[in-house]
């Protein structure tokens, strides 16, 4: 992390990677993902509002591809908050992969092998948050990514923190994501979605509440996966998509994504999810 200028409300990072690095795709993954009021994509720059340890502010985000690094704008939090901050960036865009030896390893299989070189700087995105993950997750369940973004807006206008001066940075940005204290305390009749799910927002909720490591790895993939299946309304694409993306598990593999499904398709016939976790054996440990 190298400071590149600062301001009184905030400060400018230089963030390195090791290229190759796909920004359009990583872009691209954001932008359709998007939740309004907290995070909003434009051009080249990804903005979101954020919360640490009682400060909230913002942060922007652009590629420098020259310089192989991602300069990092963070505003409002005062300086306690910009190594928290600085961490959770670093996940979100998958900074400290090994892009190389990822790519080799998975180069081996010669099913994956045109593909890596087709796109060699593909990375997979982090969560900013373990809880917001998780809530996402069961939002998504068994919807589009276009209905699971408008359920989380919904969420976020439910019960979200409104954060007047996030504006400075970007009209488009005006909430902090709820915290799982507040989810857990509101009502989610308003919800659009079926009740099972509504209870497995409270249960993640009290469940995060509990055991304030529940989004941080465990001895094994299978262990992460299992500690988050204990919660109710977590099942086993949940538990790996959480772990893939919040826990940064690289050999979380959500089997059952209709994605990976799709992509695995040959000759037009899928694979069924246990067809392709055995065709995933020789990837580990990076089947992310």
């Amino acid at each position: 992390m190298e400071p590149v200028d600062a301001s009184p409300d905030g400060a400018v990072l230089r963030l390195a990677y090791r290229p190759p690095y796909d920004w359009p795709a990583m872009l691209s993954f954001l932008r359709e993902r998007a939740v309004e009021g907290v995070e909003h994509v434009e051009g080249e720059v990804y903005r979101r509002t954020v919360r640490e340890d009682g400060r909230t502010g913002a942060v922007e985000i652009a590629h420098h591809a020259g310089e192989e690094c991602l300069h990092a704008t963070i505003r409002l939090l005062g300086p306690f908050g910009l190594a928290a901050v600085t961490v959770r960036i670093r996940r979100v865009f998958d900074l400290d992969a090994d892009i190389a030896a990822i790519g080799a390893h998975l180069a081996r299989d010669p099913f994956l092998a045109p593909m890596v070189a087709a796109r060699p700087g593909l990375r997979a995105p982090g969560g900013w948050d373990g809880f917001e993950l998780a809530v996402r997750a069961v939002l998504g369940q068994q919807v589009t990514i276009a209905a699971a973004r408008r359920l989380a807006g919904q969420l976020v206008r439910l019960c979200g923190t409104a954060l007047p001066d996030a504006g400075r940075m970007h009209s488009a940005l005006g909430r902090a994501f709820p915290t799982a204290a507040q989810v857990a305390a509101a009502d989610l009749a308003p919800l659009g979605m079926p009740g099972a799910r509504k209870a497995a927002l409270k249960a993640i909720a009290e469940a995060a509440l509990a055991d304030p490591t529940l989004f941080q790895p465990r001895a094994s993939v299978e262990e992460t996966v299992a500690r988050l299946r204990a919660v109710r309304g977590v099942g086993e694409w949940t538990a790996q998509y959480i772990a893939l993306r919040a826990v940064r598990e690289p050999d979380a593999f959500p089997a059952s994504d209709i994605g990976l499904l799709r992509g695995a398709a040959t000759n037009g016939t899928r694979p069924s999810p246990a067809e392709l976790a055995g065709r995933a054996e020789p990837w580990r440990p990076r089947r992310d």
